[in-house]
């Protein structure tokens, strides 16, 4: 059922991007009446506070791995940050989004492992996914702005009818974005160099075990996918 979900293209090997990967879905009934995952919040900022500072969290490994990557793909990650990083900066200021439940359990596990991670309603995307290159042309909707010609060259996650839905690792698509209404959702961690696959697979897990507190199951598998040959 997971496998071959999503392929990650050779031409990324030289990056040494991967992916970790699952699908959890609603089981029906209620949804939350009240925000299910204030306490949880409550509880990340305090062990952020406790973990780190502004200053010592740039020494993060994994942050600098993030950040490194970032610097290989013509990203100034001082500008730009990598989503993991800038939803901890937000902690360690006393601020954490809420945008919806399914989306909110995605920026937890990242803030508290570091790793981004995507969630895509599967129900508007066709699959298989590819992670990519761009081609250059190619049209990207992105959430909280304007309509993007790609140039070439940058890695992107695409459907099967090559709507982008991703680049990575930074940017998600309006097209595939989460809404109250969605019911089955791709999750995605990033891997880059220096991270460990280990990592990444846990934030995934992490991930479908929030989503399991408010009535969403979930594959008990998470897919590792590097460079196909």
């Amino acid at each position: 059922m997971l496998d071959g979900l999503i392929k990650v293209e050779e031409c990324l090997a030289p990056l040494g991007v991967f992916v970790a990967y699952t699908i959890s879905w609603f089981t029906g009934g209620s949804r939350p009446s009240k925000y299910p995952f204030e306490e949880e919040i409550g509880r990340l900022l305090k062990y952020v506070k406790s973990k780190y500072t502004l200053e010592t969290l740039r020494e993060d490994p994994i942050v600098r791995a993030y950040r490194s990557f970032y610097w290989r793909i013509g990203i100034d990650p001082t500008k730009t940050r990598p989503s993991s990083e800038a939803l901890v900066r937000r902690a360690l200021r006393g601020r954490f989004p809420r945008i919806n439940p399914v989306v909110d359990a995605g920026n937890i596990a990242s803030a508290y492992t570091l790793v981004p991670i995507g969630m895509y309603d599967l129900d508007r995307v066709s699959q298989p996914l590819e992670l990519r290159t761009s081609r250059g042309g190619e049209v990207f909707n992105p959430i909280g702005g304007g309509v993007e010609e790609l140039e070439h060259g940058v890695p992107i996650l695409v459907d099967s009818r090559s709507l982008v839905l991703h680049v990575y690792p930074h940017r998600d698509s309006r097209e595939s974005m989460i809404r109250d209404s969605t019911t089955h959702v791709l999750v995605v961690g990033a891997g880059v160099p220096d991270v460990e696959e280990e990592v990444v697979r846990r934030a995934v897990y992490k991930v479908i075990k929030l989503l399991g507190r408010i009535g969403w199951a979930s594959c008990s598998e998470v897919v590792v996918t590097h460079p196909r040959s």
